[in-house]
């Protein structure tokens, strides 16, 4: 499948700080080599002793079983994490017991070749569902290879390794000082269809070498994902696979953060929020056939809960990111979408701007209303439409892109 560049597709790969207390390698399975592409297609991850992770999932009803095993391995590992393995090529979703032997294989060979807990291994898979892999093993067999080739992260690399219909490498990265010790925070992601909020979406991984407590670290993820990864969607599919972590080294020296309470907590909360939001808006940005990046904000609802619910009926209709396909400013199609979310609204009060001109208050169209104005900014790259309710206090924001006539053409020949 040839993929055109998104128009957002930065010039180079981002330098992502080192993290201390992680090593990488990347290598292929070949799960793209009947496509005739010769590329990376797995990841393997390896933490230092004392690494703490915090992860939310899919809360589809068809969950890939690396999906259930990482619940699982996190419930049991209480939190410990020593190594994780990512392939793209084949999601292993909807595959039954083959694709529990498959993780059963792959955790036997992490086990073996790394000297680790099995609880304390992570896994993940992205690509076509329901085809089991011709040996349980497809995966685990490269393990060892990978095991002895450990590095500090290319980042560039492991990015690679687990696009799809990817069309750039997703990461970013920061660092800052905390009570004196340099921490370092990197995040690499990838999604570009079957984008929707639901838990969080695609697969995520921040990398920091702080300390973290492993029940705020859970938390923390949860809080982060739903600002983040939960406030976009490309297509309105949730996924099967989909999967945000982070991992806490604490290689960086500093002492332990046990509670929210502790003064350094804000500044790494910050810096992870940050490195996961610039994530999350790649994801969108790279959307499939995207051609716009859309900020849908909402506020005056009843409740910031009824606001996302508007935000994403606006984000998610193809009336609405279609006619911004053509950047066309049809205001009336986002009227529609907040009734057809049918939360509370007051319609005489109801006002929606386009950038920062208004296009409608007071139950209908606004006196000022300039249609070239409206115009150009849904003719900009980056469009920001704003609706107020009239109800209450409530807001929330929602990030997604336009609906063009190539995302057909990529998801008609996603197997082929």
């Amino acid at each position: 499948m040839n993929l055109t560049p998104s128009p957002f597709a930065p010039e180079h790969f981002p330098e992502l700080p080192t993290i201390k207390g992680v090593r990488a390698a990347t290598g292929s399975r070949g799960f793209y080599a009947k496509r005739g592409l010769e590329r990376d297609d797995v990841f393997l991850f390896v933490f230092d002793e004392g690494t703490h992770v915090g992860g939310v999932f899919t809360r589809s009803a068809t969950a890939s079983a690396d999906v259930l095993w990482c619940r699982e391995a996190l419930a049991a590992g209480q939190g410990a994490a020593r190594a994780l393995v990512a392939n793209s090529g084949n999601s292993n979703a909807f595959t039954g017991a083959k694709g529990v032997l498959k993780n059963d294989a792959t955790l036997a060979a992490m086990t073996g070749a790394l000297d680790v807990p099995r609880t304390a291994c992570f896994l993940a898979a992205t690509g076509v569902i329901g085809e089991p892999l011709p040996d349980p093993n497809y995966v685990g067999a490269i393990v060892p290879e990978l095991a002895g080739r450990l590095t500090a992260p290319d980042w560039e690399a492991c990015t690679r390794a687990f696009m799809t219909t990817d069309t750039f490498p997703k990461a970013a990265g920061t660092q800052r000082t905390v009570a004196g010790v340099e921490v370092s925070f990197a995040g690499i992601t990838k999604g570009s269809g079957m984008i929707a909020p639901n838990m969080a979406t695609m697969l995520a991984y921040v990398f920091t070498d702080a300390a973290i407590a492993p029940s705020l670290l859970q938390s923390l993820t949860a809080r982060i994902a739903d600002a983040t990864f939960n406030a976009i969607t490309v297509d309105s599919d949730t996924s099967t696979s989909d999967t945000f972590m982070i991992f806490a080294t604490g290689a960086s020296g500093m002492a332990i953060i046990e509670t929210e309470e502790d003064p350094r907590f804000r500044t790494v909360e910050e810096a992870l929020l940050r490195v996961s939001l610039k994530l999350a808006h790649q994801i969108v940005k790279d959307g499939e056939g995207a051609q716009k990046f859309i900020s849908i904000r909402v506020n005056g609802a009843v409740s910031d809960a009824s606001a996302r619910i508007v935000a994403a009926a606006i984000a998610n209709s193809p009336l609405v990111k279609t006619a911004l396909a053509a950047g066309d400013a049809n205001w009336g199609r986002i009227v529609m979408a907040v009734g057809k979310a049918m939360e509370p609204v007051d319609p005489d009060k109801l006002a929606i701007w386009f950038g920062d001109h208004q296009v409608a208050e007071h139950g209908g169209r606004a006196e000022d209303y300039d249609e070239a104005r409206a115009s150009a900014v849904c003719a900009a790259r980056e469009v920001d439409i704003t609706v107020n309710l009239g109800v209450g206090d409530g807001e929330a924001v929602v990030y997604t892109c336009d609906l063009t006539h190539a995302y057909i053409d990529i998801n008609g020949a996603y197997r082929t």
